[in-house]
């Protein structure tokens, strides 16, 4: 999709919850461009049942996926962007990290992610690399298709205050503008993509 739009992109097969797809996935960015001065950690899910239902792998498997690979990513990511002088990294997590959700582990991962958001700011800040986060709300996405029916559609329209479900490029929008120089004062922060959701 990028190349038909007139971009450049490569894709690579990387598992990120293990460490050494991860370091791969890195160094094969290295080595098609040179340098790494941008990082969206957009990878994400939820495996297994609700509340304390859910069981111990599922769990793991859950903050395998939405945790561990935003620490792995980075651990070797961000030398690379040392490297280059600075950069900027936008972690992808979830409006589920304030509120009650069903889905513990799903919740509980996000939550985390927006607390690892604030540790590599604050940590990184002096290598001019500024670390960001999204937070999307009640979104039309693939992801979420498979329970798109009439009661999740009304319950958005009487919940969320813009009275629709979000659009995936809403959310890449402000991810645009939190790894672009027009964000660079700005770094440790979670921005919600809600609708609204969160200001009730």
């Amino acid at each position: 999709m990028i190349k038909s739009e007139g971009g450049e992109a490569i894709a690579i097969q990387a598992d990120v919850t293990q460490e050494s797809d991860a370091k791969k996935l890195v160094e094969a960015t290295i080595s098609k461009y040179g340098k790494l001065d941008i990082l969206f950690n957009n990878v994400g899910g939820v495996y297994g049942s609700t509340g304390l239902k859910v069981t111990v792998e599922d769990w793991d498997a859950t903050m395998a996926l939405n945790l561990k690979s935003v620490l792995l990513v980075c651990k070797y990511a961000v030398p690379e962007m040392i490297k280059a002088g600075g950069g900027t990294i936008v972690n992808n997590a979830s409006m589920a990290a304030y509120h009650s959700h069903p889905l513990y582990a799903y919740s509980a991962s996000k939550a985390g992610v927006i607390a690892l958001t604030r540790c590599l700011a604050a940590g990184l800040a002096g290598h001019n690399i500024r670390v960001n986060c999204v937070a999307p709300g009640l979104m039309d996405t693939p992801m979420v298709a498979p329970i798109m029916n009439e009661n999740r559609i009304r319950l958005v329209q009487e919940r969320v205050p813009l009275g629709r479900h979000g659009k995936a490029e809403e959310t890449a929008y402000t991810v645009l503008f939190l790894a672009s120089p027009e964000a660079s004062y700005i770094t440790g922060q979670t921005i919600p993509v809600d609708g609204g959701l969160s200001a009730q």
